[in-house]
């Protein structure tokens, strides 16, 4: 059984053996069309293990699904959060190494957003002794996202430099933290001041205002003419050549996302001067394709976080009642971190 396949929709029923409550997508739109409503609580099938979701974290990439315009398309109903953390409810047969009320935490791909949910058991990771539902919930993604960037892909050395673009949004902050405790000098480039203030309480050592300062000049300035070993670009648009003009020989650009609209197009004759390698960094299918690295990356991220090396920031905890306002506040991009919805 694939361990990151879709999770088993729910609909609406008439004859209910119990209900839960759930925000669901009924129709392609913005935040403001999803609903609360009430549905029937999931049944764990064979390898399935049903969660009691304490915390579910929301991501850019959930105000995209909502609107079918992500790359995994749900079929109608569906409920948005990717990731979620609680209580081990139900067990399906052939389920092993989990019992009834561990503490877990689970990619769901979509369906979070509600209060229980069927997984496969091979998308369940155990949490460790004092981490909180909050905390596990808003590591899976964007940690996730931002290990195998560095790790896998980039395969940063301590003493390199990173440039981190969209620094202060949730996979930026992973990549600033998980830079540091990788032992890289870390340049977080972010759109105000406030921002980039945010990004030194997270261990950044310089920043660039991207919106008022021009960066290419200033990544160049920052990494004394040498230019930047490896650039973490989540956001596209209009930033990503000015910044590819900055790397280093034999550097590394991570292509992550494009929160920025638009699509870029480098010109290819930038990397053959450089040496450099343009990297794409597609998160979900290395949990499928690489499994067992997948999960030795979060067994690193848990035990990072446990030993205070990294420190998950969350933006606000909402109700779920509110998960239209949570991805109404990402869309607007005036979140540090993390967004958690609660049940």
């Amino acid at each position: 059984m694939n361990g990151y396949q879709q999770p088993n929709s729910t609909q609406p029923i008439d004859n209910k053996r119990y209900s839960m409550k759930a925000v669901l997508c009924t129709r392609f739109g913005g935040p403001e069309t999803l609903q609360v409503a009430e549905i029937e609580s999931p049944v764990a099938g064979p390898g399935e293990v049903v969660i009691a979701v304490k915390a579910a974290g929301l991501n850019f990439f959930d105000t995209l699904i909502i609107e079918n315009k992500y790359q995994f398309k749900p079929e109608l109903p569906f409920s948005p959060g990717a990731e979620v953390a609680g209580e081990v409810l139900s067990l399906g047969s052939g389920v092993e190494g989990f019992q009834i009320g561990d503490k877990v935490m689970a990619y769901t791909i979509w369906g979070g957003a509600r209060a229980e949910i069927a997984v496969s058991q091979d998308a369940v990771i155990t949490m460790p002794d004092g981490l909180d539902f909050a905390t596990a919930a808003g590591l899976i993604v964007t940690y996730g996202t931002s290990l195998h960037a560095l790790k896998d892909r980039a395969d940063i050395q301590p003493g390199e430099s990173l440039a981190v673009l969209g620094a202060s949004g949730g996979v930026g902050q992973a990549a600033v933290e998980i830079g540091k405790a990788m032992g890289a000098r870390v340049i977080a480039c972010a759109s105000s001041d406030d921002k980039l203030e945010f990004c030194r309480t997270l261990g950044a050592d310089e920043t660039v205002n991207y919106a008022e300062e021009d960066i290419k000049s200033r990544l160049k300035e920052l990494s004394g003419g040498n230019g930047v070993d490896v650039i973490y670009d989540p956001v596209g648009a209009d930033l990503a050549e000015p910044s590819f003009r900055a790397i280093a020989w034999k550097g590394r650009f991570l292509v992550v996302g494009f929160a920025g609209g638009g699509i870029p197009k480098i010109p290819l004759n930038l990397a053959l001067l450089k040496g450099a390698q343009i990297v794409g960094v597609f998160w979900g299918d290395h949990l499928v394709r690489e499994a067992a690295l997948h999960r030795a990356n979060m067994k690193q991220l848990l035990d990072w976080v446990v030993a205070g090396k990294i420190k998950p920031h969350i933006h606000k905890i909402y109700p779920l009642e509110q998960t239209g306002d949570a991805l109404m506040a990402i869309a607007r991009r005036e979140v540090r971190g993390k967004v958690i919805v609660t049940p």
